[in-house]
Formats: structure tokens, C-alpha cells, sequence
């Protein structure tokens, strides 16, 4: 199925800003098209219209063209360049024809056929062969439809077109649902120069007589999008980021009256924001990937996982919620020390009980989340907790003590709310969504603020839709609010001419992003990217016979989950699939020879992602430790671009300092310190035949990766080693702030989601107690 819409999820690598059309002559039917052609997916789009006339109504066809390598599995094509209600059209091959329909969304879901005039006729031109498919339609009825929505084919417009490499559901069908597209795109358009007087002749199956024109279209990017240039509508407050700080600042600001806009450059994901991709055995329901906690493991596996960000190397989510939707949703409650002067937060950031408080009234974690109130598959739970308590554990429920996290542990707690995924999406959003001063835009990139000098005037956006050129102006005294997350904030940053030196000489090798560029002598130097955290995790994988490794390792709960398991789900949201895969967690602190005392997490959860080991065993029976070094670790690293803009891990930042990693040895050894203890219980990964130390020496670095990263727009009193001060404003800039995990100074002791959230919180309330603003 659909999972969210036609056009979009996933905006291009590097810039985001779309092409213009040029004209040019297709060299097999000799037909002149006005079109591009695009360099990442290599389909071009083209259209030709009739003449102009100089009195009465304008034609309401046109011919277009796609030209597809067979990787194209289907092409959609919007034609007032957005997806809510506009004329869509859809085209894929099939058994050596192409099957089109013409479609119309009147929101984030699966478009449905046009019950409209427009008429498609696929022209002999046509063709398919074993490298490319060519697509010559005729659409007559096409340039207006329903709603009030045209296009201006005597001035100036943008269509937009998707990409999808994943085959339809029903390939003989024309009005097949499929799965959401892979890339998508924008393109301006001169329609005074799409027009031919061979129209008729092209109809009748000849050139005509031929014009001037280039063989193919342009495939170079200009420096803006062109396009509308109707007045823009500006805001008090722009947010670029609709993950868990994003969502929380803006329903925080339209509480307090003022006129937000929301821009999120993925699509929807769970059923209350729009979302569609529903499992088969749960399709009566309408609840999504992202909605089930149980099928959380799937969100690494699929097949067409148009969740995670393309353009960043690393896994983060481009979607609604953010990393919030497709995480394993393990909240806890922030303690004391995760917002101490001695971890980096200014003095007045220590009193975080009232935000914390604001979050928990509106979001309570629980660690029993089926809705029976009964908990599942919880045999590892009792191995590993009897594994702990040999070694002086206590068990403890979690968030009911936020501030013990030595020697304790307990069931794993979630934000999950009636045995579905919670979080902001679930509880802020909607919120600000009941208000009329809040406005959100999905499928919206932004590339770069706009700004001169310290002043910032707007946010450039792929969507010409929303002000000249795609730039969405702000109100009198307005602010941005930058909300993209820890890799993707520092792109942004970068784009607009604030970071070092080297990553702002990347930008200015980018064509299109340096032509957004202010002036270099504009350029603000700031530690952008820098001191980047993010927890070393390292995977011990056991077999016991009482444990279950539910559903082949949870390789099938996307697909197939036990039958009895979906229907007990679907009917009350309760059972195993109510709860994602961690089921027991731990905690304990070690002082490290520097002095500085290092907490180690451990999550366990039934089956393993990976095992390798000379020993037989029952793969019914593995479960995994997950080890973690958070709050202590001193381990920086750095984040940053590549040339084609791609946000990337420039320095790693796992176990730089060899005090973590023997800090890390530590804890490891320790929880397998009374392995003998506990009847029937063996560790395979690593097994005898390796130690510890030569096991963790062989650890490919990367998949110590928790994506907890943070600490890459730093807050801090000063610009020399700080990107935000202690309101979040970003130094050197009057009117732009930072509410996402990387202005988080240090790892906190636990999974950073619910201390994220506390932080938004007080960041909003710093934000609209500073003077000055709208």
C-alpha cells in the first residue's frame, strides 16, 4: 500500500533546490518538449502545449513524455507542483505496455482516481525496451481540475515529479495502490515557452516542422527554484524539523498566540498524522509501522525503508516525529545530572523539574504498555535480572526514580500510549494542530536561512508555493527555530554561512547551495559540528533455554507474526506486539582513573541482530545485552558535510579517550562476571574461543553507533566553544535558535528521548521570555 502519498519522502542528496525546464527536441519522435531531465533518478520529464490564443480560454491539453530507466518502477507526476489536490498522474509498465491513471489526494494519503474530466491517452511514441521505458501521453482536461487548482500555461509554474524503484501492488491495474516513492522532486517551469505550432502534427504522429532547441533537457540545477511569485505569508515563528523538539516548540508558541509555521521534509507516520504504511494483517486497522510498537525491529530491515534520511550516513528519521516514530521509544525520565553545570548546561538550565513535570503530565511513560496490562515474553527479563542480582542489583521500577541509576534495574519503560507508539506526535502535535495559528507543511526541505548579517529574514524551502523562490518570510521580529536534529541542524547551519571555515568552503563548492550564501564577510565562525557524542554500544548475544527469540529472531512481525499474536493486537492493541523489543534495563556507575565517574546502561531484549560464534545453539532460545557508556564518557567527535552535501560523521566519537573504552571493558566483564551463576545460561557472542577485550579491539566501529548523537550545536556562554547560548540562541545572530538534541552538552545517563523533551520544553519557555521577539 501507499504508505503516505504520492509526492515525496525523501528530498534529493545535497541541495533541495529544484531545477528549471529547458527546451529541447526528443531525438527519436522529433517532438520539442519543454522539461528536465533529473540527474540522481536520470527520467526526464517533458510537456508541449497547443498555441496560445489571444482571445477566449486556452487549450486544456498538453503532450508529455517520461523517458525511465526500467529501475523506474513508477513515476507519478504532479501538476500544480504539490500533492494535496492537485491533478496527479501515475504511469509504470507493464507486460510491454504503460498503465497510467490520473489521481487526486485531499490529504497525506493514498491518492485515489480522479472523478474529474482529464482524460489520458497513451500515443503511439510510446515505447519499452530491456534498458528504458518512454512514455508519450496526450492529457485532455488536464490544465484545471477540481478544487480550483490550474496550470498557468501562459506564465510561470512548477510540477513536481516521484520516483519510486519499489514495483506496484497490482502491476495490471491502473488504480494499484504501491508503496510510498524513493526520491521526489520540483521543477519551475516557463509555460510561454512550452507551446508549438506542430502540436496538431505531433498528435497526427509527426515532427512537423522543427524548431531550434537543444537535444535534451537541462540537468543542472538553478540557483533557486522559480516559480509563483504571489505574496508570501510570513510568520512570527518558522521551525525547520518536525521531530520531537520541533513538535514541542511549536505547540508551546501557538499556546501562546503567536503564528507558527511547521516544516517537515518527510511525510507522515502514524495513522492520527496521515500515515498509511499499514501491514496486510493489520489493514482494517490503519495503524502503521508507526504505530506497532512490536514491529519496531522491522523499521532496519524492509525493503524500502523511505523513513530514514537518504542524505545522511548515518540512521535518522525523515518523517513526522522524527527519530521519535521509528525508535525503540525507551523513555526515561531525566535526573538531576543529565542538566548539571558539571555536564555543560548553563546554571540556569539545572532547574529542569518543572519542564520534566510538563512532560510526563502529558506524555507517562509506562512499563507495562499492552493494554491488558499484562507483560510478554518477558523470559529475559527473569534471566537477566537473576544474572544482576548475583551482582548486587536491585530491582527497581525505573522512572519512579529517575536519579538512581547504580546497581539497579528493572522493566524497560516506554512512551507508548494505549499499546501504540505516543510520543509528540501523539500528545503536542495534535494540540497545536486544534489551533488556527499553527501551520504545518510536510515534504519541505529547507536548505538555509535567509539572512543579512546577523538578521534573520526567512527559510529557503524547495516549495515555491510559499514565497518567492521558495523563501518563506518571517513577521516583523520574527525567529526560525532550528529543530532538524544533530546531524542535519549543523547542514543547515552550514548553508547559511555559519560553522568553520572548511565546511563553509564545501558550501561555497556547491554551485547551487553557494548561490544562498550570504557574503563571506557575512560568514560567523562557531564550533558547528563539533564535540558531537553519541553512546559506544557493544552487543553480547546469549542462549537460554527458557528464553523465547520471538518470532524467528523478530524477523517476521512486519510480514507475519504469529496469527494469534495480530489478531489479539488488532482487536485491543494488547499482546506482545504492543511493546517494542527491550524488555529489561540497568544501569551501573564506575569511577574512572581520571576521577570522572562513567555510567553504564544495559538494555536486554529476546533475539539478536547478529551472532557469530563457533558454538551450536538453538536460535529459539538467543537474547542480546546491549552495553552503553553514557553520562561520564569523554569521547568527542565530529560531524559535518561531504561534497555533495551529505551530513556525515567527519571524526567518530566511540571510545576516542582509552579511559571509556576501559571503563566500557569494565562493565562488560562485569555483566557476564557470574555467567556460571545462572543454570543454562551461555554466551555465544562473543563465545570461549575470544575475550572480551579482543572481542570489543575487532568491533567495527560504525556498529557501535547508537544514534543517540548530541552535542553538535552546543549551548554554552561562549562562541568560542558553544554554537547557542543559554537560550538557545545562536551566537552572532539576532533572531536564531536551536531546539533539537544537538544543543544537548552531554550524553545523558539514559536514552536521550525523554531528556530531549524536557529540554524543548525549557527552551521554548527561555525563547519566549527573551525580549525582542514577535
Amino acid at each position: 500500500m501507499l504508505r503516505s502519498t504520492l509526492l515525496a519522502v525523501l528530498p534529493f542528496i545535497g541541495t533541495v533546490l529544484c531545477q528549471s525546464a529547458t527546451n529541447y527536441i526528443d531525438p527519436v519522435n522529433g517532438f520539442q518538449f519543454t522539461g528536465i531531465t533529473d540527474a540522481e533518478t536520470e527520467v526526464t520529464y517533458g510537456f508541449t502545449f497547443p498555441p496560445l490564443v489571444t482571445s477566449g480560454d486556452q487549450s486544456t491539453e498538453f503532450i508529455g513524455e517520461v523517458v525511465a530507466p526500467v529501475e523506474a518502477q513508477w513515476i507519478g507526476i504532479a501538476l500544480g507542483g504539490a500533492m494535496l489536490e492537485d491533478l496527479l498522474l501515475v504511469a509504470w509498465p507493464n507486460a510491454g505496455a504503460i498503465v497510467s491513471s490520473t489521481r487526486m489526494a485531499s490529504d497525506y494519503v493514498q491518492p485515489t482516481a480522479y472523478t474529474g474530466t482529464a482524460t489520458l491517452t497513451t500515443l503511439p511514441e510510446t515505447t519499452i525496451n530491456s534498458t528504458h521505458w518512454k512514455w508519450v501521453f496526450r492529457c485532455q482536461g488536464c490544465t484545471s481540475w477540481t478544487g480550483g487548482g490550474s496550470m498557468p500555461v501562459d506564465g510561470q509554474g512548477v510540477l513536481a515529479w516521484a520516483y519510486s524503484d519499489v514495483g506496484v501492488d497490482t502491476p495490471s491495474d491502473p488504480e494499484s495502490t504501491f508503496q510510498e516513492h524513493t526520491s521526489f522532486g520540483f521543477f519551475g517551469i516557463d509555460y510561454t515557452q512550452a507551446h508549438t505550432s506542430n502540436y496538431q502534427n505531433y498528435l497526427a504522429g509527426n515532427a512537423g516542422t522543427p524548431t531550434s532547441a537543444p537535444s535534451g533537457p537541462s540537468s543542472t540545477s538553478s540557483s533557486a527554484p522559480t516559480g509563483p511569485t504571489t505574496p508570501a505569508v510570513a510568520y512570527d515563528y518558522i521551525i525547520v524539523g518536525g521531530g520531537p523538539g520541533g513538535i514541542i516548540a511549536a505547540d508551546r508558541l501557538t499556546e501562546a498566540g503567536k503564528k507558527v509555521l511547521l516544516l517537515e521534509r518527510g511525510g507522515p507516520s502514524t495513522k492520527v498524522t496521515g500515515g498509511t504504511y499499514v501491514p496486510t494483517w493489520a489493514a482494517g486497522s490503519g495503524l502503521t509501522k508507526f504505530d506497532i510498537p512490536g514491529v519496531f525491529e522491522s523499521m532496519f530491515t524492509d525493503p524500502n525503508p523511505f523513513w530514514w534520511c537518504k542524505d545522511v550516513t548515518v540512521f535518522a528519521g525523515c518523517l513526522l516525529g522524527g527519530g521519535t516514530s521509528v525508535n525503540g521509544a525507551l523513555y526515561w525520565y531525566p535526573n538531576d545530572n543529565d542538566f548539571s553545570a558539571s555536564v555543560g548546561w548553563p546554571s540556569s538550565w539545572t532547574n529542569h523539574q518543572p519542564y520534566t513535570s510538563k512532560v510526563t503530565a502529558r506524555l507517562p511513560s509506562t512499563d507495562h504498555p499492552s493494554t491488558d496490562g499484562q507483560r510478554y515474553v518477558e523470559q529475559v527479563s527473569t534471566v537477566v535480572g537473576q544474572l544482576l542480582s548475583g551482582q548486587g542489583y536491585s530491582q527497581i521500577t525505573i522512572n519512579n526514580s529517575p536519579d538512581s541509576k547504580d546497581h539497579v534495574y528493572g522493566y524497560s519503560a516506554y512512551d507508548f500510549l494505549n499499546g501504540m507508539r505516543g510520543g509528540p506526535v501523539a500528545t503536542y502535535l495534535q494540540t497545536a494542530q486544534a489551533r488556527s495559528n499553527f501551520t504545518l507543511k510536510l515534504y519541505t526541505p529547507v536548505s538555509n536561512v535567509v539572512r543579512n548579517g546577523a538578521q534573520i529574514t526567512g527559510v529557503q524551502t524547495n516549495d515555491t508555493s510559499l514565497g518567492p523562490n521558495g523563501v518563506v518570510p518571517l513577521t516583523k521580529n520574527g525567529r526560525v527555530i532550528l529543530s532538524a536534529g544533530s546531524l542535519q541542524t549543523p547542514r543547515i547551519l552550514f548553508q547559511s554561512g555559519i560553522g568553520p571555515a572548511d565546511m563553509l568552503s564545501i558550501v561555497q563548492g556547491n554551485a547551487a547551495a553557494a548561490s544562498n550564501l550570504p557574503p563571506s564577510s557575512q560568514f560567523i565562525n562557531l564550533p558547528v559540528g563539533m564535540n558531537a557524542q553519541d553512546n559506544p554500544s557493544i552487543n553480547l548475544v546469549f542462549t537460554h533455554p527458557s528464553v523465547v527469540a520471538y518470532a524467528d529472531n523478530w524477523a517476521d512481525v512486519w510480514t507475519n507474526p504469529p496469527a494469534a499474536d495480530a489478531a489479539q493486537y488488532v482487536k485491543s492493541q494488547s499482546g506482545v506486539l504492543a511493546s517494542a523489543s527491550p524488555r529489561l534495563n540497568f544501569w551501573r556507575a564506575y569511577e574512572g582513573s581520571d576521577g570522572i565517574t562513567r555510567y553504564a546502561q544495559g538494555t536486554a531484549r529476546p533475539g539478536a541482530a547478529s551472532v557469530n560464534t563457533t558454538l551450536p545453539y538453538n536460535a529459539t532460545n538467543i537474547f542480546t545485552i546491549t552495553v552503553y557508556l553514557s553520562t561520564g564518557i569523554t569521547s568527542r567527535g565530529r560531524v559535518g558535510i561531504n561534497a555533495d552535501l551529505s551530513a556525515l560523521p567527519l571524526v567518530y566519537p566511540w571510545l576516542v579517550d582509552p579511559v571509556d573504552k576501559t571503563i566500557l571493558l569494565q562493565a562488560l566483564n562485569d555483566v557476564v562476571s557470574n555467567l556460571k551463576s545462572v543454570s543454562g545460561l551461555t554466551m555465544i557472542t562473543p563465545d570461549i574461543h575470544q575475550t572480551i577485550e579482543e572481542y570489543v579491539d575487532a568491533y567495527d566501529p560504525l556498529t557501535m553507533n547508537s544514534n543517540h548523537w548530541v552535542s553538535t550545536a552546543t549551548i554554552g556562554s561562549s562562541a568560542s566553544n558553544a554554537v547557542v547560548d543559554q537560550n538557545t540562541k545562536v551566537f552572532n545572530t539576532n533572531n536564531l535558535f536551536v531546539v533539537d538534541a544537538s544543543i544537548i552538552p552531554h550524553l545523558p545517563v539514559g536514552n536521550p528521548h525523554g531528556m530531549l523533551m524536557s529540554a524543548a520544553e525549557q527552551a521554548v519557555a527561555k525563547i519566549l521570555a527573551l525580549a525582542g521577539g514577535p
